[in-house]
């Protein structure tokens, strides 16, 4: 809707959107990220300027929150349009607690203001966070008491890990999605969201890969979003799958010196007769 319109699309207009959304899925759960502009997201209508590195620019939360009535518009409209339901907010590219806290502040003033004008609520408000930023990483026991849900963000948190735009073909391919150290990191997020009981997900292009997803599940992934393409192939692959041996395998490689383990999870598949 964002990158469609060829202006800021007006708060009747939002609500209209959400809310089609929302009755379309009936009782299925949706989550809504706020709005994710800027880096290789470009909107006609608001100019950020040239930017040297705009992935790691005035994008995401950055903007919402350097410009509150846009982000607070959002909120409104997904407020309104929620009525009786439940609503799911994610906030992207957080990269400290306190975008977190004043994000949620802001939030928590759109339901004060919707309570005021006697507006119907929605039956619960969740908010979580994006982890795409590898300074969450060591932030966890500050953030996730705060959160409803977080979920990760693999394309951004990998290209940020190996400092590799996954854009430019030039160092696109020098690192692999499933090399150790990637690994290590996505288990220390499953580590940290059991350890506060916070839902946890994925999506990105991992998710999507039969491969991919098998390791996921071996790290202890347990919701991960993906295309509608993608599904058929990545069902396949976890009714093949014995995710118990697959996970004393992982404990073991992960500690190893091997740039990928692709090969050796790839030889884990056929002979353990997993699909992929």
């Amino acid at each position: 809707q964002f990158m469609i319109s060829s202006t800021f699309p007006r708060l009747e207009q939002q609500t209209r959107l959400y809310r089609s959304i929302l009755d379309a899925a009936g009782e299925r759960p949706v989550v809504f990220r706020s709005l994710d502009v800027g880096g290789d997201k470009v909107i006609p209508y608001f100019r950020a300027g040239v930017e040297e590195n705009p992935a790691l620019g005035w994008r995401a939360i950055r903007m919402a929150l350097d410009r509150p009535a846009l982000f607070r518009t959002q909120i409104r409209a997904l407020l309104r349009a929620a009525q009786g339901r439940e609503l799911r907010i994610m906030l992207p590219m957080i990269s400290d607690v306190s975008e977190f806290e004043t994000a949620r502040a802001l939030i928590d003033k759109e339901i004060l203001l919707l309570k005021k004008h006697g507006r119907r609520e929605p039956a619960k408000v969740l908010v979580g966070a994006m982890i795409e930023v590898p300074a969450l990483l060591w932030q966890f026991d500050n953030l996730l008491p705060l959160t409803d849900f977080v979920s990760v963000g693999s394309n951004d948190l990998l290209q940020f890990l190996f400092a590799a735009d996954r854009g430019n073909a030039r160092v696109a391919d020098r690192f692999d999605s499933l090399n150790p150290a990637a690994l290590r990191a996505l288990r220390q997020i499953v580590v940290a969201a059991e350890k506060h009981d916070t839902p946890l997900t994925l999506c990105g292009e991992m998710a999507g890969k039969p491969l991919e997803a098998m390791v996921l599940i071996g790290l202890g992934f347990r919701s991960i979003s993906m295309a509608p393409a993608s599904v058929g192939p990545v069902k396949a692959m976890v009714l093949s799958l014995d995710a118990a041996n697959l996970k004393q395998m992982l404990e073991e490689l992960l500690e190893c010196k091997k740039t990928t383990l692709r090969e050796d999870l790839k030889r884990f598949a056929a002979e353990t007769g997993v699909q992929i």
